[in-house]
């Protein structure tokens, strides 16, 4: 890894969603994210130029969204939604933040072989402990309804001040007891990423 890319921990959760409240599931709905905390070699200064910071980044994403894709099973074909995010420590700024669009983006595609839709992605400036949603949608078809989610990601002890909390997050489904119509994942079509 660059010498830009300092990396503080590594964490990983694995959700196993058997039901919201409807019938039970046999197998159950895995939602799973990691999180790796990362020094911010530009906290506390502007710097005009960022992209040597994205380009870096590029190999801590593929290992990411590899690790990621062994915690749900291990069988990139089972994952069916996904999404991206980052908390910047308080010496930072939301630009940071947007240097994981392209690692973590085109890592989960890459990893994942087949992935046409956008990766949603959120990102801000935070507090050591700050939580952060990250929006969920189908790896192939942004309307497929039944995946529109979110899941919640970070640490007690995350972003110091002068790092950055980097999160992927994927799904081997979409809402346990999904039943509001739309484009539904067997549907999709136009292999356009959005139908």
């Amino acid at each position: 890894m660059s010498e830009l890319v300092k990396v503080r921990k590594i964490s990983t959760q694995v959700e196993e969603v058997y039901h919201e409240g409807g019938p039970v599931r046999a197998e159950p709905v895995l939602k799973g994210s990691i999180v790796a905390v990362v020094e911010n070699p530009y906290a506390g200064r502007y710097v005009e130029d960022i992209t040597p910071f994205m380009e870096a980044l590029k190999p801590l994403g593929l290992k990411l969204a590899k690790q990621l894709i062994e915690a749900l099973g291990g069988d990139a074909e089972t994952i069916t939604s996904y999404g991206k995010g980052a908390i910047v420590g308080e010496d930072g700024e939301s630009e940071h933040g947007a240097t994981w669009h392209v690692a973590g983006g085109y890592a989960m595609r890459e990893a994942l072989g087949k992935a046409l839709a956008i990766v949603p992605s959120s990102k801000k400036v935070g507090h050591m402990g700050s939580r952060l949603e990250i929006p969920l949608t189908h790896k192939d078809a942004s309307y497929v309804r039944s995946h529109f989610d979110a899941m919640e990601v970070g640490l007690g002890d995350s972003p110091r001040r002068g790092e950055i909390l980097f999160a992927l997050v994927m799904t081997t489904g979409g809402r346990p007891h999904a039943r509001l119509g739309g484009l539904a994942a067997e549907d999709i079509s136009q292999n356009d990423g959005l139908r």
